[in-house]
């Protein structure tokens, strides 16, 4: 029979007790939380300034972001991938298809390219769409405004973009129902004047 004092039983209570606090911190997953920006064909150096700005990477680490994945297009402007700091960034020009992206991220920043909307929506995944307001006779602008008032997602501009990420509601959004293409057809008509 063993025979323990009070005091080595006191010490192995608190030095467990102390150990499976420490463990289970430990143990604790970490959620990580990517955000997946696209210009798709195109250029938008401006989307891909403001997203890394100090600004905005702020925004996003305050919001709960780890990650962030850039696809650049043609655009001119190619950050470093540390270039954010407290984010993880991943840059590529282009890819046969960004779905796998789109499918592991948990926010979507879009240029206002239908294609580009149509695909995040589809994934149904949260998406901000950025306007590129230089564009002249922006049909872009319409199509957003449009998706927006049906609450599938929200926009902005470049300026406002890292105001929209901190006031931006997410849980507000509701969800697009994809597989009536002829009503979005006739959406696009009418936004860009055809009808």
């Amino acid at each position: 029979m063993y025979m323990f004092s009070s005091r080595f039983l006191v010490s192995f209570f608190f030095f467990s007790s102390l150990f499976s606090v420490t463990f289970s911190k430990a143990c604790h997953t970490y959620t990580m939380k990517t955000v997946f920006v696209t210009v798709g064909t195109t250029s938008f150096d401006d989307l891909i300034g403001t997203v890394t700005s100090d600004e905005s990477v702020k925004a996003f680490i305050h919001r709960g972001y780890t990650d962030m994945v850039l696809q650049v297009g043609r655009g001119s402007v190619v950050p470093d991938t540390d270039s954010c700091p407290g984010l993880t960034l991943q840059v590529f020009r282009f890819k046969d298809s960004i779905a796998e992206d789109m499918r592991h991220s948990d926010l979507v920043i879009s240029h206002a390219g239908a294609g580009s909307c149509l695909e995040a929506l589809g994934a149904n995944k949260p998406l901000l769409v950025v306007v590129n307001d230089k564009l002249m006779d922006n049909h872009q602008l319409e199509l957003a405004k449009q998706l927006q008032a049906d609450s599938h997602l929200i926009y902005c501009t470049c300026s406002t973009l890292p105001q929209t990420l901190r006031d931006m509601d997410l849980s507000a959004l509701s969800t697009y129902v994809p597989g009536q293409p002829q009503n979005f057809a006739n959406f696009l008509d009418k936004a860009v004047g055809l009808v």
